[in-house]
């Protein structure tokens, strides 16, 4: 019988990425996460940015934050590259 569940992709954050989430404040920090998830269920929903000059990263923006991530689709992962103000991004891509 087939399903229609879509895969879960999981998610994985460089270490520097986790080290700027801890930072954050936690209202802030909560609505990242919350981007996070809706990611790891739906890579490529509505309001995600294909970033130019790159195979399958992509960014979604957070208030004035972007966040920036690798998917890879043959392995269902998410790897989110950076976390960061809207002036700081894709700066070390």
């Amino acid at each position: 019988m087939p399903t229609d569940a879509q895969p879960v992709y999981t998610v994985q954050l460089k270490k520097d990425v986790e080290r700027t989430m801890r930072k954050l404040p936690a209202d802030l920090r909560r609505r990242i996460q919350q981007a996070i998830n809706a990611i790891a269920e739906e890579p490529r929903h509505p309001g995600v940015i294909a970033v130019k000059g790159f195979d399958s990263v992509y960014r979604v923006r957070v208030g004035d934050w972007r966040i920036v991530y690798l998917v890879e689709d043959d392995m269902l992962i998410v790897l989110v590259l950076e976390v960061t103000p809207r002036g700081g991004a894709y700066r070390r891509l």
